[in-house]
């Protein structure tokens, strides 16, 4: 890959939107300049919250008519119990709907990777990165509390989070585990769907979280993909013949996304596929940069808050075929 060069263009925009200047090279690499500025005001606008109907313990419609006199919403075209939150005169963390466990709060493109592994009642699912808890009480939700999950994470305190929000919600299918994710190809045990909800450097999140602007250097990137490669990995493992694995970061950087999947399939040449998702929203890079990567990236979703009105999301779909 080419080092990156910074040229008067980025750092102007980079003093303009407070960004790195490295951020504002890649941004108008990827986007164009006129994108690049595009994708800067919307991190400047923010975004709408979101807030997931909790269907285990009442319909849309009952949540709905107990919030409306507090809670504006909006449902979203991609989840029908997802809802941006359009006016609210009160915390939506802290009402007796919340507490009660009726709904949670969620970003909306952090709903679509557990609709896109669309787990099954009867499934034994793996949830990698899991805590605070967000997509594990989804996937939890979306299999009508019966099969099983396994939820892994290596914080502690986030782990705290996790239980509680699963008692909160009325979550009784969830098997928590404070593991180090790349570690569990020693257990032994194999998954039918498998979700690795990577750490990565959350420039999606900038919108809701301003400090992300410059809280990340290129070096973290770097770093982190080792990370998110073995996770990837690993992942692919312990997954079942004809098993599904869904991989996402609330990153638009394509070093923590299209390359780590470039990377993934030529190890798995043969024994993996990419599912075609990008209906969803915008299609995978195949060439970043200048380099050219597998046009089974194209098949990969993006989700931008310029374009989607949502977090910066990367999502792909892999079937494991042998």
């Amino acid at each position: 890959m080419k080092s990156i060069k910074i040229d008067k263009e980025s750092i102007e925009l980079a003093i303009e939107y407070d960004i790195l200047p490295y951020m504002a090279k890649r941004y108008i690499e990827l986007f164009s300049y006129k994108g690049a500025v595009s994708l800067l005001n919307a991190f400047r606008l923010g975004l709408k919250r979101g807030i997931r109907c909790n269907t285990l313990k009442i319909s849309c419609y009952d949540l709905l008519n107990k919030i409306k006199n507090r809670i504006i919403v909006k449902q979203t075209p991609w989840v029908p119990y997802g809802f941006w939150v359009l006016e609210s005169n009160v915390d939506i963390g802290a009402t007796p709907e919340y507490l009660f466990g009726y709904y949670h709060p969620q970003g909306i493109a952090s709903m679509i990777p557990p609709i896109i592994l669309n787990p099954e009642p009867h499934d034994k699912v793996l949830d990698m990165c899991a805590a605070p808890g967000s997509k594990t009480t989804q996937l939890a939700q979306m299999m009508e509390n019966k099969g099983v999950i396994l939820a892994l994470d290596v914080d502690r305190d986030r782990m705290r989070a996790l239980r509680s929000n699963i008692s909160r919600l009325g979550i009784h299918n969830v098997i928590t585990f404070l593991l180090d994710a790349r570690k569990i190809v020693n257990v032994g045990e194999k998954f039918d769907k498998v979700l690795v909800d990577a750490p990565c450097t959350g420039e999606g999140l900038i919108p809701l979280m301003p400090e992300r602007r410059k809280s990340r250097t290129f070096y973290d990137i770097m770093v982190l993909m080792r990370l998110q490669y073995e996770l990837l990995k690993a992942a692919i493992l312990v997954t079942k013949k004809e098993g599904i694995i869904v991989y996402s970061t609330c990153s638009i950087a394509p070093e923590e996304n299209e390359v780590i999947i470039d990377s993934i399939l030529k190890e798995f040449k043969g024994k993996i596929e990419i599912v075609d998702i990008s209906s969803y929203g915008e299609k995978g890079f195949t060439e970043i940069y200048g380099l050219r990567l597998s046009k089974e990236l194209e098949f990969c979703l993006r989700l931008y808050p310029h374009i989607h009105r949502t977090e910066g999301f990367f999502i792909c779909k892999i079937k494991k075929k042998i």
